[in-house]
């Protein structure tokens, strides 16, 4: 039987182009393990790579812990167990924010220093990301000022010893001083006590000062307190920038008492952070 030349022809072009496809398909699927051959390493090579890896992150571990270690021996006792707890220092998370903790003074209306080597503001990790927030807003408002935080977490016990330093009847004291049985949010460290400073540290004149026990302290107050001639517009309007920053970052204030601001109610707080003794 004679095969035409054309047959063989297009057997031929059908052979190539499989032969083609099989290279093709082959050139796809084989990717070769090291492009060049100096650079594959022999087994010891990679054995001792892997080991000065794992030495460098050991050491690169310990300086960490060294310098955890180093911070926490800085910190009081007190301290720690706040850190431990899962509060965050303020300035830790936004160093523009100035403290000056009345408590941890004799300026106080105690007049005697309750935190003792408590220096520092802790507060919520969340309720300071809210006043790092209400920093930034002050900062694009009016660039000059920063906000000063005057108490932040306080303990129980400083929340007993104030409620019995407070020598007025009850229904007065619940004005300013939350009993203790009932707790605070400054007890949960979900509070602030806060105000406006310059660029040099000198206090905005809010018409009185931090723990001021009367009327001209309410913001509730303040249009009868202008009328009176006891209150300024200027003063006023300091409250009132401070308000603002602080009401858009997410806290919300009271009616007898300009400095406080809470970050969520005393329900949320006690179901959310546990109570700091």
């Amino acid at each position: 039987m004679r095969i035409s030349n054309i047959n063989i022809r297009y057997a031929l072009i059908i052979t190539g182009v499989i032969t083609i496809e099989i290279m093709l398909i082959f050139s796809f699927l084989y990717k070769p393990v090291y492009n060049d051959v100096t650079s594959v390493l022999t087994y010891k090579e990679t054995a001792e790579h892997n080991y000065k890896e794992y030495l460098k992150f050991i050491s690169d571990q310990t300086k960490r812990e060294s310098k955890e270690a180093k911070h926490k021996k800085d910190l009081s006792p007190y301290e720690i167990q706040l850190k431990d707890s899962g509060l965050v220092n303020i300035q830790e998370v936004d160093p523009d924010i100035m403290v000056g903790l009345r408590y941890s003074s004799k300026n106080n209306f105690v007049g005697i220093d309750m935190y003792g080597d408590l220096d520092n503001c802790y507060l919520q990790k969340d309720v300071a990301a809210k006043l790092a927030l209400a920093s930034k807003y002050l900062h694009e408002k009016c660039s000059y000022y920063n906000l000063k935080v005057l108490d932040g977490v306080r303990p129980l016990h400083i929340q007993r010893m104030m409620w019995d330093s407070v020598k007025m009847p009850w229904e007065e004291k619940m004005k300013y001083v939350s009993p203790p049985s009932y707790g605070s949010l400054h007890n949960y460290g979900a509070a602030v006590d806060i105000t406006i400073v310059n660029y040099e540290g000198w206090e905005s004149d809010m018409g009185t000062d931090f723990d001021f026990f009367g009327e001209l302290g309410y913001p509730s107050q303040e249009s009868r307190m202008i009328s009176e001639g006891k209150l300024t517009y200027r003063q006023r309007e300091n409250r009132a920038l401070l308000r603002e920053v602080m009401y858009k970052a997410g806290f919300s204030g009271i009616p007898t008492e300009w400095w406080h601001f809470n970050s969520c109610s005393i329900e949320e707080a006690r179901s959310k952070y546990h109570l700091v003794n």
